[in-house]
């Protein structure tokens, strides 16, 4: 007689293995909430460093302007550091560092969540538009370098929504003089709200001067397209800058978010460095620290 053997029944508080789905879910979420928190860190921490290597900038064109030598001051240390940080990881100032561009993404998430309860949708920038609007910050960087080589750029202050932006995030924010200027940035609140990294992508002037920059290979995200599902563009879709990445990456415009590794089903998208595409949130954190030790050695750290 066969005496089957007594199979315990699974408890019922046993949890069970998570598919590869979850897992991927689940690893997107932590990435999420540690790129949010840097996110905040940094601008609570290091506001200025976007106005002051723009600062840096205008200083460098308008000493040129004048024929005068151009001094290591503060402002000059600051954009050579974030250009330097900016090759060596990509630009990873602009999609973890950036004060402007933090506030972008929670005017652009309280922008989703009011839509979503509201049940309505605002209206998408059309495709064409946006090709021809990526252009802009070229031009908008152009005309600064003219007004500041020509002197005139500092008598144009109260129309710049980046000073008005600068002294909201010190906490000197004051109305007279600077009207047009505040009028400015509403304006590209609204902007933010309507279209994600919508300063970033179609009028940051520091923006355009990243995308001009050589980026080392370790910091190329890249995709091998002939590992990708028929049809599948999942990566390009939840892009907030809709970049399309190929067999060599796509590093002007790529903000190093991130947010194509969580979504790719098939895990494609990489640097090419096997420790590196390992351990993906021990390298942010990495970053993190070498652009807040940057930020305190040049002086840009508040509270420091």
């Amino acid at each position: 007689m066969n005496i089957k053997p007594l199979l315990c029944p699974q408890s019922s508080g046993e949890k069970k293995p998570l598919t590869v789905a979850q897992k991927r879910k689940q690893t997107r979420k932590r990435r999420s909430y540690l790129r949010a928190g840097l996110q905040i860190l940094f601008f609570l921490l290091t506001p200025s460093l976007f106005t002051g290597a723009f600062s840096g900038l205008k200083y460098i064109f308008t000493q040129i302007g004048l024929s005068q030598p151009l001094k290591p001051v503060s402002f000059v240390k600051t954009l050579a550091v974030l250009c330097l940080l900016t090759m060596i990881f990509g630009r990873f100032f602009c999609g973890y560092v950036c004060a402007f561009g933090a506030l972008g993404d929670g005017v652009q998430f309280v922008s989703k969540i009011v839509q979503k309860k509201l049940k309505k949708k605002l209206p998408a920038i059309p495709s064409g538009a946006k090709k021809w609007l990526s252009k802009l910050p070229f031009g908008i960087l152009t005309v600064i370098i003219i007004l500041c080589a020509m002197g005139v750029y500092g008598s144009l202050s109260g129309y710049s929504p980046w000073d008005v932006f600068s002294m909201a995030t010190s906490l000197k924010f004051r109305l007279g003089g600077y009207a047009t200027g505040c009028v400015l940035l509403v304006l590209i609140l609204v902007g933010m709200a309507w279209e994600p990294r919508f300063f970033c992508r179609f009028l940051c002037p520091m923006g355009a001067v990243f995308r001009l920059l050589p980026i080392f290979p370790w910091a190329i995200l890249r995709r091998d397209r002939s590992r990708c599902g028929k049809g599948c563009s999942a990566c390009t879709k939840n892009c907030p800058v809709e970049v399309s990445l190929g067999e060599g990456g796509n590093a002007a415009d790529c903000i190093r978010c991130e947010e194509c590794r969580g979504i790719c089903p098939r895990g494609n998208i990489s640097t090419g460095k096997k420790w590196m595409d390992a351990h993906v949130e021990i390298v942010t954190m990495i970053k993190a620290a070498l652009y807040l030790a940057a930020a305190a050695a040049i002086g840009c750290m508040r509270f420091f």
